[in-house]
């Protein structure tokens, strides 16, 4: 084993590996449903939700496809036919 594959762990004052300690530290995106979200998964809206900025309503049932995670736990970008750079909040979507 070599150097790299161990990492100090400030909190328990030891050296962990750090395999363990990555998977301690990965944050979990949640649905409405309470179904973990990952990069690329679709969902689907389970509301009409109006656009800020357009004219536009999305209603509930649009699919969404290839999601990706942003630094918040509780917004996904994605992209939708009528709408590019769109940001949904997670309590709004569905997995599919």
């Amino acid at each position: 084993m070599s150097d790299e594959d161990y990492v100090y762990d400030e909190a328990s004052g030891e050296w962990r590996p750090a395999s363990e300690l990555a998977a301690a530290n990965r944050r979990i995106v949640r649905d409405a449903s309470g179904n973990e979200l990952v990069d690329g998964d679709s969902v689907v809206l389970v509301k009409d939700l109006k656009v800020k900025g357009t004219s536009t309503t999305l209603k509930q049932g649009t699919f969404i496809r290839s999601i990706r995670l942003t630094d918040s736990d509780e917004e996904i970008d994605c992209r939708h036919d009528t709408i590019k750079g769109l940001v949904l909040r997670t309590e709004f979507v569905r997995k599919r």
